[in-house]
């Protein structure tokens, strides 16, 4: 496999034009759904598969589940933030040097699969709650200047989840796990 496709197995993220109430709902349900399947796909791992890259110079998959939990709670928030303030500064912050701190380096993966278990049934309950008007609202992403509205972050994020299961399906595949 090559460099690019272990970067991006699904490819990148491609921004939708529109997205239809039909699409919303899928986009809801793999949000809901997440948590399970990512258990799923390593529940039986050991700590050496865990300590495994997804590709050379990549994140280990305890990395990556560390990052999901973190980019998730973000995300989160960043929703609850664009809901009751108008147009909010989000805080970027620097996902790869998260990654290389102990708590997402050697930890056991159970707390950030808790964490993430419980983002998602909270996130999933807040966008089932959400009205088409409520899905305009916006938060600015200062680094690349621009405001994102909920729909498009949500589109992302889905994007995100599959994106990162991608990595974690194809690194089985290679190792015959």
């Amino acid at each position: 496999m090559n460099l690019e496709f272990k970067r991006f197995p699904i490819g990148q993220f491609e921004e939708p034009q529109h997205i239809t109430d039909t699409q919303l709902e899928e986009y809801i349900k793999v949000i809901k759904n997440f948590p399970a399947k990512l258990k799923s796909l390593i529940e039986n791992f050991s700590d050496e598969q865990f300590d495994t890259p997804y590709r050379e110079k990549g994140w280990t998959v305890r990395q990556l589940v560390n990052h999901l939990a973190d980019s998730h709670a973000n995300s989160f928030i960043r929703f609850k933030l664009a809901l009751t303030e108008e147009n909010p500064v989000i805080k970027p912050y620097q996902e790869a040097q998260w990654a290389e701190l102990q708590d997402s380096a050697s930890i056991s993966i159970k707390p950030a699969m808790r964490m993430l278990k419980g983002i998602h049934q909270r996130w999933y309950c807040l966008l089932k709650s959400l009205t088409n008007k409520q899905f305009e609202r916006t938060f600015h992403q200062p680094e690349q200047n621009r405001n994102y509205d909920l729909r498009i972050c949500l589109a992302l994020y889905v994007w995100h989840c599959n994106h990162h299961l991608a990595h974690i399906e194809n690194l089985k595949i290679e190792k015959g796990w």
